[in-house]
Formats: C-alpha cells, structure tokens, sequence
C-alpha cells in the first residue's frame, strides 16, 4: 500500500512562500522552494488544505513570525544519520533569541574539525523553523547559508528574535 502525501501552502511577508508536506500521520517536510517540493516527491501529491497537521503548523508557524517564543507541537520525525541528527539535536536546544557558531556545534558534538559537515547537515535539515538551523552562524557572525540561498531570510529570522538590528 502506498502513503498518501499532502501538502498545503503557506505565505507570510517575513518568509516569503513554503510548502508544507505530510503523510497522515506526520509532517514530511517544510520546503522553501515548489521545484524542490515536485524534485522529492513529484507531483503525485495532493492539496489537503484542513489536514490538521497544516492546521496546527500554520498557527504555530503565524505565532513564531508575531516574534512569539514557541514550542512547535506538530508530529514529525527525523530521518537522517547519526550525524545529521547530532546536529540537529544540538540545533534543537538552541533557544529562541540564541545563537551557536558552526564551530561551537561541531564541538559539543566532539568533532571539532567538522565545521563544513556541521553546515552540511544544516542544508539538510527538513524542517526549518521547528529545528532552527537559521540560529547557526559563523564563527564571525556572519550569516552564512541558509536553505541554500535565502541568507536573507535568516537574517529577518535573527531580527525577528531580537539578535540583529
């Protein structure tokens, strides 16, 4: 049997467009791009606009860009290896308004020498804002990489929580 995959839109000025992906049960991804979207998953999805996962994200994400310190609930699961997900796991910790260099995530994971790897899994992260790889940053301050491209988002992030002017 095959699952059924969803997703559902969603705009706010600070962040531009998102598509949000999820099974029934869980979200799958949250993806800045429609390409990258139809890239992973083609086009054999379907819009499901009350899934109440989308329902929940949407009143969390809306919540998170009024500049509201949250706790993102919605199910998910992270897939990855187990050095992705060590970086993941520190990312997770870093709170609201806080920020942690490539460097300093490479060394709570003890491996201090893998600051480029560090930034590779943060490429890879599928689900921005609920794990906040916006909130890593150089080990200068400078606000290298995010989702490929969209430094500038990061940078509206960063302001949004109070660590730029």
């Amino acid at each position: 049997m095959t699952t059924k995959i969803f997703y559902d839109t969603f705009y706010h000025p600070i962040i531009g467009d998102l598509w949000l992906i999820a099974d029934e049960k869980e979200l799958l991804r949250i993806v800045f791009e429609k390409e990258e979207m139809e890239k992973v998953f083609g086009f054999k999805l379907t819009e499901w606009k009350e899934h109440p996962i989308f329902i929940q994200l949407t009143k969390e994400l809306t919540a998170y860009l009024q500049g509201k310190n949250i706790q993102f609930s919605v199910p998910f699961s992270v897939k990855g290896t187990d050095f992705q997900k060590d970086v993941w796991n520190v990312m997770s910790t870093i709170p609201f308004g806080e920020t942690k260099s490539y460097k300093e995530v490479a060394d709570i994971i003890n491996r201090p020498l893998a600051v480029r790897a560090v930034g590779q899994a943060c490429k890879g992260n599928r689900f921005p804002f609920i794990i906040p790889c916006h909130r890593i940053i150089g080990k200068s301050g400078a606000l290298t990489g995010y989702a490929g491209d969209k430094t500038s988002i990061k940078e509206k992030l960063l302001k949004l929580e109070g660590l730029l002017n």
